[in-house]
């Protein structure tokens, strides 16, 4: 692991440097700040022109619960990468491997702007485990505990 240097923030280009994810499927706008080996508070600006709108629903756009619980798991992978001293690369993919005690406390809607607590919980035999928290305006939004893990990529399966 690396030191345990604080950094302040990351814009959407040193994110992108520290996810495989891309659009339309990166749900972290900002990185607001990171505590290595610890937590990470990052940010979501969800806008009507999300891809997801159009089908959920047409008359009451809702964020889907399960993207949120996404963007709280790219936090967790960015702090991970982070932590590690590394970036994603074709050679491994950042998996989830188990997501317990999500709940979901209020809707979501366009304008809102989501802030993301999570903390590692542990790292055990290359499983990390974080509580995630997502709140609007201050208020809790969702919750859950996830558990991700950084597999090798067989390249000779592909």
């Amino acid at each position: 692991m690396t030191d345990n240097k604080n950094s302040t923030s990351m814009d959407i280009h040193a994110i992108l440097d520290h996810l495989p994810h891309r659009y339309p499927f990166v749900l972290i706008d900002r990185v607001i700040s990171i505590e290595l080996s610890k937590e990470i508070v990052a940010l979501k600006n969800v806008t009507i022109n999300e891809p997801f709108f159009p089908g959920h629903f047409p008359y009451h756009p809702v964020m889907p619960g399960v993207l949120i619980v996404e963007a709280m798991a790219q936090a967790a992978a960015i702090l991970s990468f982070k932590t590690m001293g590394v970036k994603p690369s074709d050679d491994s993919v950042y998996y989830f491997a188990g997501i317990d005690s999500a709940r979901f406390k209020k809707p979501v809607s366009p304008g809102d702007q989501i802030v993301f607590n999570v903390k590692i919980d542990r790292i055990l035999k290359g499983i990390w485990k974080y509580s995630g928290v997502a709140r609007v305006d201050g208020n809790v939004v969702a919750e859950a505990q996830m558990m991700c893990i950084l597999k090798a990529i067989d390249k000779k399966e592909s």
